[in-house]
């Protein structure tokens, strides 16, 4: 993956980039989900006591978020999520593959951008390189493949 056409580079869009945080969010969850099973399936099916398991295990899940999205996208330019949709986390400066503290930054602000209502993806909507909180601070973007 590390071939780049700088020519006919383009911005990935919106809906591209929405589709790979979804399947993104399902895997994570498919992980989540098989970590917790013994303690979710001795639940009855009580979704208050589901969600209180979710909750005791907030900073697994965190933690889990971060090493995926740190991971994948340095190693392999993407999440499995933008690799289905053809997508690849770029330097802003010099379009190529990014560095592991990029990576990790880029992961760590994304994070914050979940937890505060989703604000740190809406400034994609507002700047011309639809660039979201975590890439603006990660010097990174995101392209089609």
């Amino acid at each position: 993956m590390d071939n780049i056409n700088i020519e006919n580079l383009q911005l990935a869009t919106t809906r591209r980039r929405a589709n790979s945080f979804i399947i993104d969010d399902l895997l994570v969850t498919l992980i989540v989900t098989i970590m917790l099973w013994s303690k979710i399936s001795a639940t009855n099916g009580d979704l208050e006591i589901v969600l209180q398991i979710m909750n005791e295990a907030f900073m697994q899940i965190i933690f889990l978020k971060i090493i995926y999205q740190a991971f994948f996208v340095w190693y392999y330019g993407a999440t499995i999520g933008k690799i289905v949709m053809k997508l690849r986390v770029i330097d802003f400066n010099h379009f190529g593959r990014i560095t592991f503290s990029q990576a990790l930054i880029r992961s760590l602000l994304r994070i914050v951008s979940e937890l505060f209502f989703y604000f740190g993806f809406i400034m994609a909507f507002f700047t011309d390189s639809k660039q979201t909180l975590h890439d603006k601070f990660g010097r990174t973007l995101v392209v089609n493949v």
